[in-house]
Formats: C-alpha cells, structure tokens, sequence
C-alpha cells in the first residue's frame, strides 16, 4: 500500500451523532524511571481539567502558523471551488465531545506526562516518512475511540516534561513498552521545525495533531487561540505550507490542498451560542480551520473530555459549509521550512 492510499484510508470511518454517557480523557504519570528501567510503572488516568496545564510546555509557540489570526487575511481566488467541493450546504460537525457513541467514547484523547517516562519501542508500517525513535509513551496511554477501536486510532502524548508530542496513527499496543503503528511523528513543541518536505505524520498533512485540538480547557476559559484541525471528504494531489504531504484522491484544483486555512466567515452570527460553542465558533472566525486530513466534511476535531457539554457543542452543526470562506495565507510564511509566521 502507498503513503498516499494509507492516508486516503484515514479519518471517516466511523461517524459519532449522538453522545450519551461520560468517559474520562487525559492521563497523568508519576515520575522516578529512567530510560534503562525495565519496571511496569505506576500511573494515574486523570481528566485533563481547567488550569492543569502549566505555562512552561505549550502546545505551540505564540509566533506559530497555528496563533496566527486570519481574519483579515483576503479571501482566497479559489475560495468558492474550494468550499463547494468540501460541500457548502454540509453541516459544520464538531467531531468530540463526552460520552459514548456505539459504546466508544469519541474525539482524540490526550495523554498528558508530566514526568520523563521511559523510551517506548515503536515499530511502524511506514518507517520511510516517520520517527522511529524518541517515543516515551505511557503504558497506560489512551487510544483514539476506545482500545478496541477500528477508526484512526490516533495516540496523543503531551509529554509536559520534555515539552514534546509523541503522535501515532493507527497504535497499537504491542504489551510491555512496545508499541505498533501505521505512521508517527515527534514534535518538539519548543522550535518551530516542520517534518522533511514530503513526509507525512500522524495526520495526512505532516502536520502535528495536539496543538490543532479543541481542548476543554480552553473553551471552558472561554478562548481558543489557535487554528483548529478539519477533515475533507476529498484532497488535491497538493499541499500549501505549513502542511508536509499531500493524500490526494485526484490532481484537481478546485480541491482544496492540504494544509489550506479556512475560516468562518465574520458576517456569521455567534451571539446566541453558548460558551463551549461560542468559544470553537468564535476561535474559527479570527484563527480558522487547518486541513490536516481526509475525512468526512467540515470535521472539526477536539479531544475526548468528560467535561464537554454536548448539547452546547451540537449548536455549532447550525453552520454550514457557505458560512466559510478559504484563506489566502501565503503572506504568514516566513521560511518554507519554519512553522514561524512572518514578522508584521
């Protein structure tokens, strides 16, 4: 199988509508292991609540392409084409939130460490386009839709301690410290480096996951700066910086490419959401949405948190794909290989 049928595979398989019933999130880790100990390791799954996060390991830097507002940014020549392949009259879908949906919980979990645990043995289907080494994932991590999942099974580790994201698609765990997986990557969040032109990651775009995830903590605060990570059903055979790789199903350019900024539009009426929306539709207005991935359309991606509300996050499925407009985002591109923006 090719890199470019792997990530076509991706994103989509399963649908979640309705959630029901509440499911914990993030985990945390005690510390004391070094990379040489061969011990099990005690941990601790707890949510990731309000305020846990400190301010010294961010999920990216302030000058990052993912705090960059676009809101005055011009409207992108193709932005119509664009908006009509992903499916204008489709409904804006926030792919997370609390509960199960067919007895998985849904949304993209994040493990988060605090303390240096031991290297973890990876393997990986495509080692040409991935990290294979560097990983210090949790034995107790948590997988994307559930352990017995048959979706992404996408794996997120904040490692706090190291300021770094290990990311995997498709993990599996192998037992002991061993994992298996499709493709993966290891970002430090500390530098604004990219993956080598060409590679992908954990997402079909090379670009990291974590730090294009709604996360709760931020909604319950009241304000997301950051872009947020979007599926589309269909690709062009291209990608625009910031994003690394392309899974095009066709050399056509009224798909849009990987890595293409869109946003909602300002005209869009957000006064009557209530807060955890209000914040995700207010955060797609001045910072949009990242293409990272093929998938079903106008999928918004979050993590899996107990602490969402469902009801206020299903208000946001009023919008629909003509409330947004691409982005010309060519002028934020300080160095090709940077994903620092230009100085104003």
């Amino acid at each position: 199988m090719t890199m470019k049928r792997m990530a076509e595979l991706r994103s989509g398989n399963r649908i979640p509508v309705i959630a029901t019933v509440s499911a914990v999130a993030a985990a945390c880790l005690l510390s004391g292991y070094t990379d040489s100990d061969t011990r099990a390791f005690p941990t601790t799954v707890v949510p990731v609540a309000v305020g846990s996060q400190g301010d010294s390991c961010q999920t990216s830097l302030p000058d990052s392409f993912w705090r960059a507002p676009v809101d005055t940014l011009p409207v992108h020549a193709r932005s119509a084409q664009y908006v009509s392949s992903i499916g204008s009259t489709l409904p804006l879908h926030p792919d997370f939130g609390s509960g199960l949906v067919d007895g998985e919980p849904f949304g993209i979990p994040i493990t988060v460490s605090d303390a240096t645990v031991p290297e973890s043995k990876v393997t990986l289907d495509y080692a040409e386009e991935s990290d294979t080494s560097g990983y210090r994932i949790p034995q107790n991590a948590k997988i994307e839709n559930g352990p017995a999942s048959e979706g992404d099974r996408h794996v997120v580790v904040w490692d706090r301690a190291l300021c770094k994201s290990y990311e995997l698609w498709n993990a599996k765990p192998q037992g002991g410290n061993a994992w298996h997986a499709g493709s993966g990557a290891v970002f430090d969040l500390r530098t604004h480096e990219l993956r080598p032109d060409g590679w992908t990651s954990a997402d079909a775009a090379g670009l990291a996951v974590l730090p294009g995830l709604v996360r709760y903590d931020e909604a319950a605060a009241g304000r997301i700066d950051h872009a947020i990570r979007m599926t589309v059903p269909r690709s062009d055979q291209s990608y625009v910086w910031p994003a690394r790789h392309q899974a095009g199903s066709a050399a056509d350019e009224s798909l849009p490419p990987m890595g293409l900024r869109l946003r909602l539009k300002s005209s869009v009426d957000t006064s009557k959401l209530a807060p955890q929306a209000k914040a995700v539709a207010e955060a797609l207005k001045k910072y949009g949405a990242i293409v990272a991935d093929n998938g079903s359309a106008w999928y918004i991606t979050g993590e899996e948190n107990p602490g969402w509300d469902n009801s206020q996050l299903d208000a946001l499925k009023g919008f629909k794909g003509s409330d947004f407009e691409a982005v010309d985002a060519s002028g934020l591109q300080q160095s090709p290989d940077s994903g620092a923006v230009a100085p104003k």
